[in-house]
């Protein structure tokens, strides 16, 4: 038998939508600050030729930059204001995440609850400003030792070019925490998502061109749209998928009356981590190459040989289809599925609560043991869950670098349009569903007073 949320989300339709305006209010601002996010990527920082940095950015997009400029929705292509995105951001979170796994200060703050977190919230803020300021400064320099680039290097360029792109990070980061607070989704995926979106025309548009020159076959294109509606199809499979553990409650009487003695479900997904770990992955991987790409055209004369090979030999590596990035890329991804899980789920946690509220799953002794079979399941879990962003992550880009094809249509841009569509679509239901239940207490509260 269904339950009551489940009959009220059967009932949900479109008079429904429309009379919830706490949703609308929610839904329009979510659309205005992706509208701003947008506007910022097609206005360019000052004193940069763009017919030269379009010919330099040409001519370097198809490495590490190209997959930079899909997760920006196009802002490096154009040199805009939010060309560094949001991936500062991740990089201060990936680090802030790691230093709370290790005893010292930030293990103690992640245990003292939301009064913990706000403070590393806000340290992750600085640490963004900081990492902005180190990929600010060596794109800067980076455009000013390219010859005809800049139209009058020096310090001046370097400074405001610092400024603008740290204020555009630091202008998405206080978006996205908008977006999460007063709108629908998760803002900072939100804002990804939206840059990849806007992209996927202009891939589209390259594929089909491809094809009419004789580039790509028919055949080819077929093979590609069948493998990411497959890849979409298994996408949703998995992310929509739970490992449900029973957990029973004793009966207990209080007075004359019995209560307790309820089986309920504790669902685990299959891939806790979400679309994290390819995140992260990417960004850890576009670190260490984003100043190497403006370098890989002509050595400057402050930079010495061995290290400009090295430079150049670094992006070769980094490109998409080489065995090395595939394999970090693949490496990367299984850490960050473990590691992030290990945050998002605590079987200690989970099993000293249950123990408290004094449920019990069947079979099992509360405590210990029961933690330890939380961290079995949850185990077993995230290896499938590994697995499965590695099969979708890097099967597209093995096709990527057999047939070339724009790897806008990856697996890593695929797998976050339809995690965050998915969530997105899951918080709209919430809020119907809230909105359902208010119109049901204040229906019972007029009932009772007409009686």
């Amino acid at each position: 038998m269904a339950s009551a949320a489940e009959q009220l989300a059967a009932n949900m339709n479109f008079g429904t939508f429309a009379k919830a305006t706490e949703l609308h209010k929610r839904l329009w601002f979510t659309l205005g600050a992706l509208i701003v996010y947008r506007l910022g990527t097609f206005v360019p920082i000052p004193g940069v030729d763009m017919q030269a940095f379009g010919a330099a950015f040409a001519a370097a997009q198809g490495g590490i930059l190209g997959m930079f400029n899909m997760f920006s929705g196009g802002a490096v292509s154009r040199l805009a204001v939010f060309a560094l995105n949001v991936m500062p951001y991740i990089s201060a979170s990936i680090i802030i995440q790691l230093l709370s796994s290790f005893p010292g200060r930030y293990e103690r703050l992640k245990k003292e609850g939301e009064a913990g977190r706000i403070q590393m919230n806000q340290d992750t803020r600085y640490l963004t400003v900081a990492l902005a300021i180190v990929q600010a400064f060596g794109i800067a320099a980076g455009l000013q030792g390219s010859p005809g680039i800049v139209i009058n290097p020096g310090p001046m360029f370097l400074i405001t070019t610092v400024i603008t792109l740290v204020s555009g990070t630091m202008l998405l980061v206080w978006l996205g925490e908008q977006i999460t607070a007063r709108g629908v989704g998760q803002g900072i995926s939100l804002i990804i998502f939206a840059g990849i979106v806007a992209e996927l025309p202009t891939a589209l548009y390259q594929t089909l061109a491809l094809g009419r020159e004789g580039t790509l076959s028919a055949f080819a294109i077929l093979g590609l749209g069948l493998v990411v509606v497959a890849a979409i199809v298994l996408i949703v499979f998995v992310e929509r998928s739970q490992r449900r553990i029973v957990v029973q409650y004793p009966k207990r009487q209080v007075g004359q009356r019995m209560f307790g003695g309820d089986t309920s479900f504790l669902p685990l997904k299959i891939n806790t981590a979400g679309v994290i770990p390819p995140i992260f992955a990417s960004s850890l991987l576009l670190l260490p190459a984003t100043a190497a790409g403006f370098l890989a055209g002509q050595r400057p004369e402050w930079m010495a040989e061995s290290v400009f090979e090295g430079f150049q030999g670094l992006v070769g590596a980094l490109s998409h289809g080489q065995p090395l990035f595939m394999l970090l890329y693949a490496a990367l991804i299984v850490f960050f599925a473990f590691f992030y899980t290990s945050i998002v789920f605590n079987p200690d946690e989970t099993a000293d609560n249950l123990r408290k509220n004094g449920g019990f799953l069947p079979g099992i002794r509360p405590g210990t043991k029961t933690a330890e079979y939380f961290d079995q399941v949850l185990t077993r879990l995230t290896v499938l869950g590994g697995a499965y962003l590695v099969v979708v992550c890097l099967f597209p880009e093995i096709m990527i670098a057999y047939f070339g094809i724009p790897f806008y249509l990856g697996g890593t841009s695929l797998l976050i349009v339809v995690s965050v569509t998915i969530d997105t679509v899951a918080q709209i239901q919430s809020h119907l569903l809230a909105h359902q239940y208010e119109g049901l207490i204040k229906k019972s509260k007029l009932k009772g007073r007409s009686r």
